[in-house]
């Protein structure tokens, strides 16, 4: 690693080195069933049209309403759904998130008994299988997988190393190596995750060149 990118991935991390599941108190590690359906929940909620910030605050409020387990979110009502995102940073989507998350559940527990695991093993572990399989979710496409990637590699380790591009454009801005394996020889495997979601973030801040002048 050059000093310059050392410089340049240090005040990334030092600014932005939490990633997502981090601060929703996900798991992620642990892949378990739980932590693996939050964290395919917030993707749907990140990928909308909506601020992070407001999303983030979003998925924080399924799980402070209960709805860790797909069981549980089918079993609330529709309108319950729409009570907590309407009133947690979500208002614009409310009613058509609400359904598309009653309807994630409900595809989870029929056709992978609830367990995200199972969707893994069925694709063989093959990222271009499981993407596939993923879309198959409602309001998961292309850039729901892509963030729902970049975290679940902590614990799918067949997709190491995953950068999407969002995380891309901005290392080449700021002049690092713009391809995921060029970005993970200059962190350790464990931090992989926190700095392609840090570049994310200093992307969605616009705060390229705070971190390039910090570095």
């Amino acid at each position: 690693m050059t000093s310059a990118h050392k410089d340049l991935i240090d005040a990334l991390l030092d600014r932005y080195g939490q990633t997502y599941c981090d601060q929703l108190h996900i798991p992620i590690a642990d892949n378990t069933p739980s932590p693996l359906f939050r964290w395919l929940c917030a993707s749907i909620l990140f990928s909308a049209r909506i601020g992070a910030a407001q999303a983030l605050e979003a998925a924080a409020a399924l799980a402070d309403a209960g709805w860790t387990t797909p069981e549980k979110l089918k079993a609330a009502t529709w309108k319950e759904r729409v009570d907590v995102l309407n009133n947690n940073g979500y208002a614009r989507y409310d009613e058509s998130t609400s359904r598309m998350l009653g309807g994630t559940a409900e595809y989870l527990i029929e056709t992978y008994d609830g367990d995200l695991r199972a969707l893994r093993k069925k694709a063989g572990r093959d990222e271009a299988e499981m993407r596939k399989a993923l879309k198959a979710f409602k309001g998961l496409g292309d850039v729901g997988v892509d963030i729902f990637f970049r975290e679940a590699q902590t614990a799918w380790g067949e997709l190491y190393p995953f950068a999407d591009k969002k995380s891309l454009d901005a290392a080449r801005e700021l002049g690092l190596p713009h391809t995921a394996q060029g970005l993970s020889k200059h962190v350790a495997e464990a931090d992989f995750p926190r700095l392609v979601t840090a570049l994310v973030r200093a992307s969605l801040d616009k705060s390229i060149g705070d971190i390039r002048q910090a570095g």
